[in-house]
């Protein structure tokens, strides 16, 4: 279980969107953000969210670090009063996240993959409308599970006499 760094995992679900047929753009925002601030984007989009973690210490020397991440899938529905064009929007989406979870899963088994240690029972889907409700998407959060190292690193640390 290698540690990977969020830079990584960015670079990595920004490559994906630049490879996808469909994903006209890859973008960094916070879901509140696209909640209620967006306004003019290229889409369909991917958008990777920042992530939170927390550790697992089953009383053993085996610490386990799990990030928490998301990304975003949105694109835009011009008529907010059309349903079928907003079910035919999630319907696309939810295409194209089958085929990025679909990536990920075959570039888990690459050694040096930020997803390397993606279990697929994290991943949870859920649709989404942002405030203005002319942005549809569907957010997708999953976790990245790696070792902690917890061993002290005497260099990082100022000498006490």
């Amino acid at each position: 279980m290698a540690a990977n760094k969020f830079a990584e995992l960015v670079s990595y679900f920004q490559l994906l969107a630049s490879e996808h047929v469909s994903i006209k753009n890859f973008y960094r925002f916070e879901v509140d953000e696209v909640l209620t601030d967006l306004r003019d984007l290229d889409t369909p989009c991917l958008i990777m969210e920042g992530y939170k973690f927390s550790f697992t210490d089953n009383k053993s020397d085996n610490i386990l670090k799990t990030r928490g991440g998301a990304f975003i899938l949105l694109d835009h529905v011009k008529d907010i009063g059309d349903f079928n064009a907003i079910h035919t929007a999630w319907d696309k989406l939810e295409a194209i996240g089958d085929d990025v979870l679909a990536r990920v899963r075959s570039d888990r088994h690459v050694l040096s993959s930020p997803v390397q240690n993606f279990p697929f029972e994290s991943v949870e889907a859920q649709l989404i409308s942002t405030e203005f409700g002319d942005f549809y998407g569907i957010r997708f959060t999953f976790d990245i599970v790696c070792k902690f190292n917890n061993e002290v690193d005497p260099s990082r640390w100022i000498p006490t006499q």
